[in-house]
Formats: C-alpha cells, sequence, structure tokens
C-alpha cells in the first residue's frame, strides 16, 4: 500500500497537518488500514526531502501545516493514471506458511488448513456484517474497501480447498522410485513422469 501517495493525494485538496492527515485516511479507508502517527510524520518529511510537499512555518502550538507542491501534485496525477504494479506481490504469510508446512517434516497440514479455514470464515462473516453496515451508510469509500476485503477473503477460502485436495491427493500418491545416481551410484528420487532425477 502507498501511504506516501495517499497521504500526498489528500495534500492535493487542501493543507493539512500530519494527525489531520491520520484521521482523514482512516476514515476514507473505513479504518481498515490504521495507520502509526509516527509513520505519517516520518513520509512527511520524506515527502518534503523529495520537494512533493512544503511545511508552512510552525503554529503557536508547535503544529505543522503541510501542502502539496507542484511536484506533488504533478506525482499525486501520474499515481491516478498509472495502474497498480502486479509484478512484485507483496510476501503473503499463509502462501509461504503452507509451502513450508508441506515439505517440513511431522507437520499436520490438514489440521493447519482446517485452523485457517475457521478463521478465514469467521472473517468472511464479520466482513459481511461490515458490509451490510456500508450499504446502509451509503459510504462508497467504505464499501468499496470492504468488498476488496470480502473478495479477497472468498478466494483465500477457496485456495484453502484447493490445498486441502492437492495434499490429499499427494499424500495418497505412490512414493517415487530411488535409482542409482550414475556419478555417485547414490540413490535418488525420480520425479514421476520427468525422465529426470531430483
Amino acid at each position: 500500500m502507498s501511504v506516501r501517495h495517499a497521504l500526498l493525494a489528500l495534500l492535493t485538496e487542501r493543507p493539512q497537518h500530519g494527525y489531520h492527515l491520520k484521521a482523514e485516511f482512516e476514515r476514507r479507508t473505513g479504518g481498515t488500514w490504521p495507520l502509526n502517527i509516527g509513520q505519517v510524520y516520518t513520509t512527511l518529511q520524506r515527502l518534503e526531502r523529495d520537494h512533493l510537499v512544503s511545511a508552512r512555518e510552525p503554529a503557536e502550538d508547535g503544529s505543522v501545516l503541510y501542502e502539496a507542491t507542484g511536484g506533488g501534485s504533478e506525482e499525486v496525477a501520474r499515481w491516478w493514471r498509472s495502474p497498480v504494479d502486479r509484478t512484485s506481490p507483496v510476501r503473503d504469510e499463509l502462501a509461504i506458511k503452507l509451502a513450508l508446512a508441506v515439505t517440513v517434516p511431522g507437520v499436520d497440514v490438514a489440521t493447519l488448513v482446517q485452523a485457517q479455514r475457521s478463521a478465514t470464515m469467521s472473517w468472511l462473516q464479520r466482513l459481511t456484517r461490515l458490509t451490510t453496515r456500508g450499504e446502509e451508510t451509503h459510504d462508497l469509500a467504505w464499501s468499496l474497501v470492504i468488498q476488496r476485503l470480502l473478495f479477497d477473503a472468498e478466494a483465500e477460502a477457496r485456495w484453502l480447498d484447493h490445498v486441502e485436495a492437492a495434499v490429499l491427493r499427494a499424500s495418497t500418491r505412490p512414493a517415487a522410485p530411488t535409482v542409482a545416481h550414475p556419478a555417485t551410484d547414490a540413490p535418488v528420487g525420480v520425479r514421476s513422469g520427468t525422465g529426470g532425477a531430483r
């Protein structure tokens, strides 16, 4: 998630203080991704360093008002026009966990999948209730964010079904035969159908 661009986009509307930016970001995204105020100010400092925002003189109470520069407005315009890059996906803890689980001896993958499915279904139910709330309040921004999370959770539930079926198929498959490796005479597994040694 580009907090940098999100805060910059808010600043193109009007000058704002850091705490107001934090509150406005969380309000518009339904509080789904709460920001740490330290993260907000660190991001603002970097934006100022890059000449995308400027800070006004501190008020008597020490608060600083930030505003987007011309370069900042151009950067936001480019962000709106550009698709989100999916070629470098974020690390998915669940995918990593299951990839390791199926390769580490002694892990009960079926139990792991069942526990995750239960948690995912609970999350789905909560999101469904939140979707109803967004529709009742006619908050389009809130509804869009919650619906995206809902679609992701539904996809995760389907993927867990796939994982469970794949693990079951793998557990009923006969073990790969072993042959002597020509160079070392050490037995190694041969993957069925590939004709190559592992």
